[in-house]
């Protein structure tokens, strides 16, 4: 169940005490890891989602799967979440968290999809050119999808660079649906 709402305002508590606790950077790199567990690991968010296990099972579970890899206050705070049965919204809490976080220190997320892997020092070029153009902080989220066939899609902010083979070939493919020279012989 995703409510927007309730995942700001949960995120927004958890960053206020931790800028109170000065410990604002390490749940933030917590709140990293867990959004990688979720993106890499769809069974946990299963379990956190499951109406059939309740909710003292999920908290040691989560204890279990995550308690010796975060901080003290992050794991009072999936704690608290397990107590209010709130432990099925964390995948959202934990993204609102660091939006809300990148909009704090002024962050801009820059996602770049390519066909294949490419090298850090491209990435770290591809951040430098979209730093000269916006006076903020880049952050870089990269993802490989090899229906692409190649080039890649650059979204930064609302806008999005397609400049892959895939979407040229459906350009062109659109191209030749439309072609009004065919339908007048015909």
């Amino acid at each position: 169940m995703q409510n927007p709402r309730l995942a700001a305002r949960y995120a927004k508590s958890l960053l206020d005490l931790a800028i109170e606790q000065n410990q604002l950077d390490a749940v933030y790199a917590d709140m990293k890891w867990l959004q990688q567990v979720n993106k890499s690991n769809p069974d946990f968010v299963a379990l956190l989602r499951s109406p059939i296990i309740t909710s003292d099972k999920k908290d040691k579970i989560i204890e279990a799967i995550i308690g010796s890899k975060v901080s003290k206050l992050t794991m009072l705070f999936t704690n608290l979440l397990t107590t209010k049965t709130r432990e099925s919204n964390m995948p959202e809490i934990v993204t609102a968290f660091i939006e809300q976080y990148n909009k704090l220190k002024n962050i801009q997320t820059v996602k770049l999809t390519t066909a294949v892997a490419i090298s850090e020092e491209l990435k770290q070029n591809i951040v430098a050119k979209v730093r000269t153009n916006t006076s903020t902080a880049v952050e870089i989220e990269t993802l490989v999808k090899e229906e692409l066939i190649g080039g890649f899609k650059l979204e930064v902010g609302g806008t999005l660079i397609d400049a892959s083979i895939l979407r040229d070939l459906n350009d062109i493919k659109k191209q030749f649906l439309n072609n009004e020279y065919i339908h007048s012989i015909r």
